[in-house]
């Protein structure tokens, strides 16, 4: 079932781009489509979790922030949709598992590996909006926007989560 949908960019950001791996980014990641119920859909019309990451952490440790995040129990295949205009862009440049890249269903080829991809490398600016779709088989969709990026940043350990809004919808959902 698809949630309310977000903003989606329009256009790649003109902002500027930071790509130091000592600065801090300020991710809110969206659920927007995913096997849920009615009934959870309509006691959480917006499912999303606020995300510190610094720069020199991976898409791999993004994903595990998000995992972490939305209360996950198992893990599956999962790709970063970066460059376009969100989720399912054919147009977006492809990060995956490395074990993706030897899988003929995967077309065009993935642009990189999630455990070697920076978020600093990724050239993202202020408002820009990527996908990341989890689990092949149920299909979990999500959109990232990048809320802020700042070369100050506070103490502590990253990645971290900042927010919760909605609660985490069962990862496997009993539609009986």
């Amino acid at each position: 079932m698809s949630m309310a949908k977000t903003k989606k960019s329009e256009s790649i950001s003109q902002k500027a781009v930071s790509s130091s791996p000592d600065a801090l980014y300020v991710l809110e990641v969206f659920l927007v489509e995913g096997p849920i119920t009615e009934e959870f859909a309509a006691d959480n019309p917006v499912v999303s979790r606020t995300i510190e990451i610094k720069g020199s952490n991976t898409l791999a440790q993004l994903h595990k922030i998000i995992f972490k995040a939305f209360d996950r129990q198992d893990e599956h295949m999962y790709e970063f949709q970066v460059g376009g205009r969100g989720p399912q862009d054919p147009n977006a440049r492809r990060y995956c598992l490395k074990a993706a890249f030897s899988s003929s269903d995967l077309s065009p080829a993935p642009t990189g590996d999630v455990a070697s991809t920076t978020i600093a490398s990724l050239g993202l600016s202020i408002d820009d909006a990527f996908g990341y779709w989890f689990d092949f088989g149920d299909d979990w969709w999500h959109q990232i926007d990048v809320q802020s990026i700042s070369d100050t940043v506070p103490s502590g350990k990253y990645p971290r989560i900042r927010e919760r809004v909605g609660a985490s919808p069962p990862q496997y959902a009993d539609f009986e």
